[in-house]
């Protein structure tokens, strides 16, 4: 594993913004950290980059502890972050600031850095600060990729950006995992969790509630939508295997894991005349999982 946690908490006084989180990132993978906006996404990756102390719990990065302050500056050192404010220096022109980032890095790649650079079209004698949101989340981007190192954590790397530049990115990113980068980053755009990522976290209120490979999780959940004669029933329902229950009219829909074809079994027990077993997207299992039950 390329990062490690074991009951990771931070709490700013009562408010819990990561509780209890276990992960086990895998090496060499595309991983996505995937959650509803202030449900701990950024304040796991501060974390793990040793930017903020956790209140409770522990981890490492890379083999390295990250409450270990001189451990913390190896993390950052073999690992290339995008923050999601992409701060960059804003008085330096994106030459400088690529010249200043080259020099810091013997393993530079800098036919990464030409074909990102053509591909990004960025304006090499413009300040940083003139820049727009999208060009410094590019600028931010290059300074990352052409590194070379071993593992890239991107928080919202696509913010600000077209469509276009878009795919050029995640095909970046694809790249440095071919050439034996590991990636772990956060993202609002469930489609590109979808096209890219090899394993999935999925948070909610600091928690992890799903977690797997993309093609292992599109095996184990199904969607399930049983018909009844007449108005659903609410008791002798196998609760513990569904989530999500809702009921509408005479249909009864929910999402099951594992076990769809026992549930199936207990649900015509229970007098469904038609019962439908429907495979879920990435973006489905997502909506299902963080949405907050209605009052």
């Amino acid at each position: 594993m390329i990062i490690q946690t074991r009951h990771l908490s931070k709490s700013y006084g009562p408010v819990d913004a990561v509780k209890d989180l276990c992960l086990e990132v895998p090496r060499g993978k595309i991983s996505a950290f995937l959650g509803p906006n202030g449900h701990g996404k950024s304040t796991t990756i501060k974390m793990l980059l040793g930017m903020t102390r956790p209140t409770e719990g522990g981890g490492q990065v890379l083999g390295f502890d990250i409450a270990d302050p001189k451990a913390s500056l190896e993390i950052r050192r073999r690992t290339a972050f995008v923050s999601e404010d992409k701060q960059l220096y804003g008085y330096m022109t994106v030459k400088q600031m690529l010249d200043f980032t080259r020099g810091l890095f013997p393993q530079w790649q800098h036919d990464r850095e030409k074909d990102l650079l053509h591909a990004f079209d960025l304006p090499l004698n413009r300040k940083v600060k003139q820049l727009s949101k999208g060009m410094r989340t590019k600028l931010a981007l290059i300074l990352a990729l052409a590194r070379g190192a071993e593992l890239l954590i991107l928080d919202e790397p696509s913010e600000g950006l077209d469509p276009v530049v878009t795919e050029s990115m995640l095909q970046s990113v694809v790249r440095a995992a071919a050439d034996g980068a590991s990636v772990f980053f956060s993202s609002h755009q469930l489609s590109e969790a979808e096209r890219i990522a090899d394993h999935v976290f999925i948070l909610k209120r600091g928690r992890i509630v799903v977690e797997g490979g993309l093609d292992e999780l599109r095996e184990r959940y199904r969607r399930i939508n049983a018909v009844f004669v007449g108005k659903p029933p609410s008791d002798g329902l196998p609760v513990e295997s569904l989530a999500n229950v809702q009921t509408e009219g005479h249909v009864l829909s929910a999402l099951t894991k594992d076990n769809s074809a026992a549930v199936v079994a207990q649900l015509r027990e229970l007098g469904a005349v038609s019962v439908d077993v429907c495979p879920v997207n990435l973006r489905e299992l997502f909506l299902e999982t963080v949405q907050e039950a209605a009052p």
